[in-house]
């Protein structure tokens, strides 16, 4: 969306949400599985960092230098080899993956996730008040995952360093999941991008929770996983 933000996209995502419940069920009580989820606007938004520091205790807020971080987690648990190249950023992130998405009734929602690291988010505007995090959200309700967005990152040379971080992460083996460098994107950057907001919705998981479907394949055709002529 052209001259949109982290902001307008929540908008966005709690009215889709709302108007498709009011429009299938006629409430904007969803019911899922025994649960009850109230999808009407606003939605709660909790931070990443704080997330982690009330799950595992460890203060991440007070913790600023890389060493300190990975001190920490391999303190709590965390691999001593698999966190000795992560930055701060990047073990707040495995360390919310691990041991924080469980949590039972912590993720029911419906809620935005907002504060993640710089290094798990290549694509995303950082915070003008805190450089370390980036303006995104992911949307939950039922534990689930239902939409990645953000504030657009227009700035080519900020870009071109966020790629050229994740290529050596690539290269190294640190990070399997990063993004390679993309010149092509970066070109296209510096001829010019308005400020743009960008969201990914995952409009299966939704339709699932609107109708009270119990498994993915019951609202996706899968072809090459079950005939088309299947009643059930």
């Amino acid at each position: 969306m052209a001259y949109g933000n982290l902001e307008s996209m929540m908008d966005l995502m709690e009215q889709i949400v709302y108007k498709c419940a009011m429009a299938v069920n006629g409430s904007p009580i969803i019911e899922y599985d025994g649960k009850k989820f109230d999808v009407t606007p606003p939605w709660n938004k909790i931070d990443m960092t704080e997330t982690v520091s009330k799950v595992t205790g460890i203060p991440f807020d007070k913790i600023d230098s890389d060493d300190e971080a990975r001190e920490a987690a391999v303190k709590y648990g965390m691999d001593k080899d698999e966190v000795k190249a992560w930055t701060r950023g990047k073990i707040i992130a495995e360390m919310f993956d691990k041991y924080c998405e469980d949590v039972p009734g912590l993720f029911d929602g419906p809620l935005f996730l907002t504060g993640h690291p710089v290094e798990v988010s290549p694509l995303a505007k950082k915070d003008p008040k805190d450089p370390r995090i980036t303006r995104r959200y992911e949307a939950y309700i039922n534990g689930w995952e239902l939409s990645n967005a953000f504030s657009e990152l227009n700035d080519p040379i900020d870009q071109y360093e966020r790629f050229a971080e994740q290529q050596r992460e690539l290269d190294l083996g640190i990070d399997d999941e990063a993004h390679p460098m993309d010149t092509d994107f970066v070109n296209a950057l510096e001829v010019g991008m308005p400020p743009t907001g960008g969201i990914g919705i995952g409009v299966d998981r939704l339709i699932m929770l609107l109708t009270g479907a119990q498994t993915i394949r019951d609202v996706q055709l899968f072809p090459t996983m079950k005939p088309v002529n299947e009643k059930n």
